[in-house]
Parts: structure tokens; C-alpha cells; sequence
């Protein structure tokens, strides 16, 4: 599903022209459906929108994604200099240090908007280091419950634009975001995905799991039973497997979690493994970030992702691996976790995976209102269309001479 790119009529003030730019700055494409959608709203509604990206597959997947509006939008991509690619060499273990220098070796560029809208955080850094005056607008890439989605640079931020009621409540909670300065929008991921479409992996009709581990070097069930989950599924016929990891997991070999002070190196996935007719490896395509394992999988595994809250729009069966012994009752950044089991070892899942059905019936309800807490909905209208409003709205009384 694509949004189709057609004018629309709004009060006098929302005509107002501003130069608002979307940009993309990371290594890989999931951060695009989050808000690439809200670009054909705009567009249709006459804004000057300039698509920044800083991959050749970022911007392919921009224009894919708004289709009969990209050519209605202007494209620009930023690059760094040849010392600042010298040190990322050195650097990208560490520190995203790619994208820190895109946004300072680019802020001429970012200069000439009145507002610029990101799916991450980073960009903040445009405002509390760079000291570029430009309107900064925020629309998180997911809807999870980690701590390091509710953190103090969110107040850097001129208007944040959130899921639904649950991140809103938790936000206000610790002071992140103000009134007249956020706005409650919805899931503009949604409105691209058919959301009753069934695809098929494989050729039989066992259930299939879907195995989708996070890459953070603590929260992550991948670095100290990851291997043993994919031996154990390959020595079984009772189910499928899609392991498809959070698509930053097989990026890089290195990890750090400055949030957790930890430094892992990734192992490698066996060969033994990958050719195996019941278990399908995908560590980062297209079907990993467009929601097409999550609609075709029975039985959701996975630790720390907010991918599951992806999942729930359609309640089945969770299993949690709680590799790293977090005590997770009454965390909120562990709030996902009652939606479904929570295993502490391998050992643990055969017995979860041969009750998950039966004890869905506990937790169907509990998805149900977590997916409607997290996901703000409004009949016949669009997460991407609602947002556009809140943009120009706060633009326009944010900077009411602009023409």
C-alpha cells in the first residue's frame, strides 16, 4: 500500500508555503516507513518537501514508499569529506560517527529549511552541539519500550509526534515533551502495509516462528543463546523458523551499548545453518523492515525489539528470552514482556513453544489493549495525514510570517 498523492484543501493558514526537508541519516532503510508517508501528505498539500538522504537505498526506498508523489519532491544527498570517512573507518565501532559528521559537514544545507523531520534522535545534535536554528520534528522509529526511547534529548526537539497515548503518558511522565509542542498522530508505518496479507516462506504447514532478536549487547538474546535457539529449531520438524534480527544486528561485527557500557563482538552464524529447508536466515532485506515476516509468522520469539508491538496488530502467541536475568516485573521498559511467556534459557522452549496456543487465550486481551494504548487510530483517516496537519499547524503558528 502506497500513499496516493492527490491535492487537498485546508484552511487558509495551512497553505501557507514552508520548506520543510525529511531527513534519513542512518546506515540501513528501516528508519524510511516511520515518516517517509507523511511526504505525500504534505505534498498534497502544496509544501515545498526536499527528501535528504544519505544512501543511494534510502532514497529508492523513499520514492517506493510515496510513489505517485516522488516526483513531486525534490532530492538531495549529503555526504562527508574524505578525513571524516578516514576516521569512521576507525570510529563506527564505537560511535555512529557517519552520522554525527553528516549532520555537522551538512548544516549549510540544513540551514535553508524551516523545519526538518527525523525518525531519530541524533539529529538533535543539529540544535544542542551545531547550533543550527531550524525547527526540529521528531517521530520515534517504533513504538517499544526501551529507556533509550524516553531519554533527555527528546526535550531538544521542537515538536515531537507520537504512536499513541502509552509513549505520550511516559514522555510527559519524565518531563520530555510540553503542551503545544507534541501531538499524538498514530503509526504512519501502518498505512503502507496491507495489513491482511498472508505471504508464504515456505512449503508446508507447520507453524512458523519468527525469531527477531535485538542487536543492543545487554537486552539482546542473540549474543548468548542466539546460536543455540537456531541449533535447536534445526534439529526439530515441527516448525518453521524465520530468523530475521533487527536489521542492525549483521551490520557490523561490533557492538556497543554506550546505555549499558558494553562492548560484544557478533558471532557468526554456522553454515550448517543456512541451508536448512524449515529455517529461513535473513539478517537485514527488504521483508525484515516491511512487516512481511511478521504478517506471515504463527508464533513471535524475541527479547528487546519494538518489532512485537508490530506484531500485536494481529494478537498471537509471544515467547520472551530473558538471556540477560533483567527483572522485569514492573519495568516499563520491559512492558512488552506481559504480553506473552518469558523463558530464562533454550532449555525453556520446547515446553513454551507446545503451550503457546493455549495460553494465548491469557494474553489476547492484554495485546489487544497494549496495541490500542501504543497506536492512536482514527477510522477512515491516516496516521501520515494526521501528522502532516499537526506539521504545518505548529509550523504556521510557530512562524507566522512565513509565506
Amino acid at each position: 500500500m502506497h500513499s496516493r498523492c492527490m491535492t487537498r484543501h485546508f484552511p487558509l493558514m495551512a497553505w501557507r508555503h514552508m520548506k520543510i526537508g525529511f531527513l534519513f541519516n542512518h546506515d540501513c532503510t528501516h528508519q524510511v516507513p516511520h515518516t517517509a508517508p507523511i511526504i505525500s501528505e504534505l505534498a498534497a498539500m502544496g509544501q515545498d518537501v526536499t527528501v535528504i538522504t544519505s544512501t543511494a537505498a534510502q532514497e529508492a526506498h523513499v520514492r517506493k514508499t510515496i510513489a505517485a508523489c516522488a516526483q513531486r519532491v525534490t532530492y538531495a544527498r549529503i555526504d562527508i569529506g574524505p578525513l571524516s570517512r578516514a576516521i569512521n573507518t576507525v570510529a563506527r565501532a564505537v560511535v555512529p560517527f557517519r552520522r554525527i559528521a553528516n549532520l555537522r559537514e551538512n548544516i549549510d544545507l540544513f540551514a535553508g529549511f524551516d523545519a526538518l523531520v527525523v525518525p531519530e534522535t541524533t539529529s538533535a545534535l543539529l540544535k544542542s552541539h551545531f547550533n543550527l536554528d531550524v525547527r526540529l520534528i521528531y517521530l520515534p522509529h517504533g513504538a517499544g519500550d526501551r529507556s533509550i526511547g524516553f531519554r533527555d534529548v527528546t526535550r531538544f526537539f521542537d515538536l515531537v509526534l507520537l504512536p499513541g497515548a502509552k509513549t505520550r503518558d511516559r514522555m510527559l511522565h519524565k518531563n520530555l515533551i510540553r503542551p503545544g509542542h507534541h501531538a499524538v498522530v498514530g503509526y504512519p508505518k501502518f498505512d503502507t502495509v496491507d495489513m491482511t496479507a498472508r505471504p508464504r516462506f515456505f512449503d508446508n504447514d507447520r507453524p512458523t516462528v519468527l525469531y527477531n532478536p535485538h542487536f543492543d549487547p545487554v537486552l539482546s538474546s542473540w549474543w548468548d543463546m542466539g546460536i543455540e535457539v537456531l541449533e535447536w529449531f534445526a534439529r526439530q520438524d515441527d516448525y518453521n523458523l524465520i530468523f530475521a534480527p533487527h536489521v542492525m544486528l549483521f551490520r557490523r561485527r561490533l557492538h556497543t551499548s554506550v546505555e549499558h557500557r558494553r562492548i560484544r563482538l557478533r558471532r557468526r552464524i554456522p553454515e550448517r545453518l543456512r541451508n536448512l529447508s524449515h529455517i529461513r536466515i535473513d539478517t537485514g532485506s527488504q521483508n525484515s523492515v516491511d512487516m512481511s515476516y511478521v504478517l506471515a509468522a504463527d508464533i513471535y520469539l524475541g527479547d528487546a525489539s519494538s518489532q512485537v508491538y508490530e506484531w500485536i496488530a494481529r494478537p498471537r502467541p509471544c515467547i520472551f528470552i530473558n538471556s540477560h536475568h533483567a527483572r522485569w516485573r514492573d519495568n516499563p521498559n520491559y512492558a512488552h514482556w506481559n504480553m506473552g511467556q518469558v523463558i530464562e534459557g533454550v532449555d525453556e522452549l520446547p515446553h513454551a513453544l507446545a503451550v503457546a496456543c493455549d495460553r494465548q487465550r491469557l494474553f489476547a486481551a492484554r495485546q489487544q489493549a497494549a496495541f490500542d494504548a501504543t497506536f492512536h487510530t482514527v477510522p477512515g483517516e491516516t496516521a501520515a495525514h494526521r501528522a502532516a496537519k499537526e506539521i504545518v499547524t505548529f509550523l504556521c503558528k510557530d512562524k507566522p510570517s512565513a509565506q
